[in-house]
C-alpha cells in the first residue's frame, strides 16, 4: 500500500501494509488448539454473582474437538457447502462451538440477534434460506411458530446451561429454569435434535470441504435499527483479515499472545464482537470469559475481577455505566487489570472516555466500522491515546476518503463534511441477494478501485484523523436551510455534569423544517429542568442548534450492544402526532 499521510500517527511496529494467511476462518480454532492445547479457550459462568464462583470451561484442545463433532453433524445431517445455519442465541461455549463447526463444514454462518421475536427471526430465516438453526431452549417457541414459513430442515435446540459445572447446572434447574418456565421438550418435534445429541463422535473429523477465502463465511444482517435488515456477506478473507489488523494495533501497547483474558460481554450475534472478542481472541489463544447478559453490571463487574481481564471491547455505554457505577467508584470493584479497550458501536463522548481512563488506567480509545467492512475500518492509536472526539486513522491496508455529500462523486477537501467511503481487506462482496442495494453501496470510482460508501458523514483533519460528524439519515433538516447533526447537540450535553445519557432528534419527523428535540438521563439521584438543560446548550452551541425540547427519560432504548436507537424515539414521536 501506498504511504498515507494518517500513517505518521501509527505506534511503533505497526506496519501500514500486512501479510495475511491464506485460508479460511476455522484455521484459526486448529492453529490456538496446536499451540496452546492446555489453555481455557472459553470460561463460561452466566449464573456466578447469584450462585457462587461455579464456572465451566474448556481448554482450546476440547474446543476444537467439539467443533469437529459439530462440523461432523451437520455433514451428516446432510450440510452441502454453501449452506447457511442460523445462530440464535447468547453468549455461551454453544455459539462459539457451532460458529467454527459450521465453517469447518463448509456452511455459511448467519447470527441472529437473539432479542428477535418471531416476526424478526421469520424474515432472517426467510432471507438468507437457513436449512438448519441452533436455537437456545428459551428461544425455541418463536422457531416453532414460524418453522413451516421457512426452508428449515433441522433445529438444533441447546440449553444455556449444557456447559455450566454439575453443581451450578443443578441450582440452575431448580431455581432459574422451573421458576421461568424454560423447560421445553422437543420429544415430539419432527426433525428436532439437542445440540448434545447432535454431535458426530468424538475422534472423527469432518470430511474435507475446499473452501476458497472468497467464499462467503458469514451473512451479518445490518440496518435493522434504520429499515429492512440486509444480509452482508463477509468472505472467509474478509473475516481473517480484520482480526489480524485489531491483533497488530493491540499488540503496540504489550498484548500478548498466549497470556491475555478476553471479556466477551458484547453480542457474538454483532460483527463486533464476532471479530473482536470471537476470532481476535481465538487468534491472539486468549481465553475467553463469556458474559450472556451484558446489562447485567454486577455479573461483568465481577468477571473482570475474578478472572483478571486484559481486554475489554465494549460500546460507550457499557464504560459510562462502569466508570460511574457505585460499586466501582466505592472500590469494591477494582478493573485496574484492564490494558486495552475498544469502544465501538456508537460515538465515544470525551467526558466518559476520560472518567473511564481514570477509573482504570486502561488504554481506551474509540475505533469505527460497520457490519459490512468485518467491522473495522480506523482507530485511534493506543499508545498515544490518539485524539479524542476522533475514530482515530484507517487501519492497515484500508484507505478512507470522504465524497460530497449531494451526490457522492467528488472528493471534498480537508475539514469539510462529506460521505465516508472505504475499500480494504475487510470490505464485504455485497449484500446478499439485493444486487440494486450492492451497487449502490459499492461504487466503482474513478481510480478503478471499488469503494464502499458508509452513509456516515466526516471530517478528516491536514494530518489524517478522522472525526464523524453523524449519520447521513439521521440528520436534522432544520428552519433556514440549516443540517443539524444530532451528535453535536449529544455531545454538548454529554459534557454537563448532570447527564448520564443524551440522544437528539428532529421534529416533527418527516418534515423539512424541523427543531431538535433532545432526551435526556440524569445520573442518579440528579435533577434537572427544561430550562437548565436548554441554557446549557445555548451556552455551547449555535443558535440553530439548541434544542427546541428537553425530554428526561430514566432510559433511552437501545440495541441489544448498547447503541441508542434514534429510529425508536422518532417513532415514538410520530406517533404522538397520530
Amino acid at each position: 500500500m501506498e504511504a498515507r499521510i494518517w500513517h505518521q500517527h501509527y505506534d511503533p511496529g505497526v506496519p501500514i501494509a500486512l501479510d495475511y494467511p491464506n485460508h479460511p476462518v476455522d484455521k484459526f480454532l486448529t492453529l490456538a488448539a496446536e499451540k496452546y492445547p492446555n489453555r481455557d479457550a472459553l470460561v463460561f459462568s452466566a449464573m456466578a454473582p447469584l450462585l457462587g464462583e461455579q464456572h465451566s470451561s474448556i481448554t482450546y484442545r476440547l474446543f476444537e474437538a467439539l467443533a469437529n463433532r459439530f462440523a461432523v453433524g451437520l455433514q451428516q445431517h446432510g450440510l452441502k457447502k454453501g449452506d447457511r445455519v442460523a445462530l440464535y442465541m447468547p453468549n455461551c461455549p454453544q455459539y462459539e462451538i457451532a460458529y467454527y463447526g459450521i465453517l469447518r463444514a463448509g456452511g455459511i454462518a448467519v447470527p441472529s440477534n437473539p432479542l428477535y421475536v418471531a416476526r424478526e427471526i421469520e424474515h432472517q430465516l426467510k432471507d438468507s434460506g437457513a436449512k438448519f438453526v441452533v436455537v437456545l431452549s428459551m428461544m425455541y417457541p418463536n422457531i416453532k411458530q414460524v418453522r413451516a414459513n421457512t426452508k428449515l430442515e433441522q433445529v438444533i435446540v441447546t440449553n444455556i446451561k449444557e456447559y455450566m459445572p454439575g453443581l451450578l447446572k443443578f441450582l440452575f434447574t431448580l431455581t432459574k429454569e422451573k421458576k421461568d418456565g424454560h423447560r421445553v421438550d422437543i420429544s415430539g418435534d419432527k426433525n428436532t435434535i439437542w445440540f448434545n445429541d447432535f454431535l458426530g463422535p468424538a475422534g472423527i473429523k469432518p470430511e474435507p470441504v475446499e473452501v476458497d477465502i472468497e467464499d462467503t463465511a458469514v451473512l451479518m444482517y445490518t440496518g435493522g435499527t434504520t429499515g429492512v435488515p440486509k444480509g452482508a456477506q463477509l468472505t472467509h478473507r474478509n473475516v481473517t483479515c480484520n482480526p489480524i489488523q485489531g491483533k497488530t494495533w493491540i499488540e503496540a501497547v504489550g498484548a500478548t499472545e498466549g497470556e491475555e483474558v478476553m471479556l466477551t460481554a458484547l453480542p457474538l450475534t454483532h460483527s463486533y464482537s464476532m471479530t473482536a472478542c470471537m476470532n481476535l481472541g481465538i487468534r491472539m489463544g486468549s481465553t475467553q470469559i463469556l458474559i450472556p447478559n451484558p446489562r447485567d453490571l454486577i455479573h461483568v463487574l465481577s468477571a473482570i475481577q475474578k478472572y483478571q481481564a486484559t481486554i475489554l471491547p465494549g460500546v460507550p455505554t457499557l464504560y459510562n455505566v462502569l466508570a460511574n457505577h457505585p460499586e466501582v467508584i466505592s472500590g469494591k470493584y477494582s478493573m485496574r487489570s484492564i490494558k486495552v479497550c475498544i469502544s465501538g458501536a456508537s460515538a465515544l463522548p470525551a467526558e466518559v472516555q476520560t472518567a473511564f481512563i481514570e477509573r482504570t488506567g486502561a488504554h481506551l480509545v474509540e475505533v469505527y466500522g460497520l457490519s459490512e467492512t468485518s467491522p473495522a475500518l480506523t482507530a485511534n492509536p493506543l499508545n498515544s491515546g490518539g485524539r479524542i472526539g476522533t475514530i482515530g486513522v484507517p487501519l492497515p491496508d484500508t484507505d478512507i476518503k470522504l465524497m460530497d455529500e449531494e451526490l457522492e462523486e467528488t472528493s471534498v477537501g480537508y475539514n469539510t463534511p462529506g460521505v465516508l467511503c472505504a475499500r480494504g481487506p475487510q470490505v464485504m462482496k455485497g449484500y446478499w441477494n439485493m444486487p440494486t442495494e450492492t451497487a449502490n453501496v459499492l461504487r466503482t470510482h474513478k481510480d478503478g478501485h471499488i469503494w464502499l460508501h458508509s452513509g456516515d458523514i466526516a471530517e478528516m483533519s491536514e494530518d489524517g484523523y478522522i472525526r464523524i460528524v453523524d449519520r447521513k439519515k439521521d440528520m436534522i433538516l432544520a428552519a433556514g436551510g440549516y443540517n443539524v447533526y444530532p451528535r453535536d447537540i449529544e455531545e454538548r450535553l454529554y459534557e454537563h455534569p448532570k447527564v448520564l445519557e443524551a440522544a437528539a432528534i428532529g421534529i416533527p419527523p418527516g418534515s423539512q423544517d424541523q427543531r431538535a428535540k433532545a432526551f435526556v438521563v440524569l445520573h442518579t439521584g440528579q435533577t434537572s429542568t427544561e430550562a437548565e438543560m436548554i441554557k446549557w446548550c445555548r451556552e455551547g452551541l449555535a443558535k440553530y442548534k439548541i434544542p427546541k425540547q428537553i425530554e428526561f427519560r430514566k432510559e433511552l432504548p437501545k440495541t441489544m450492544v448498547g447503541k441508542v436507537l434514534r429510529r425508536a424515539l422518532v417513532e415514538q414521536e410520530a406517533k404522538k402526532i397520530g
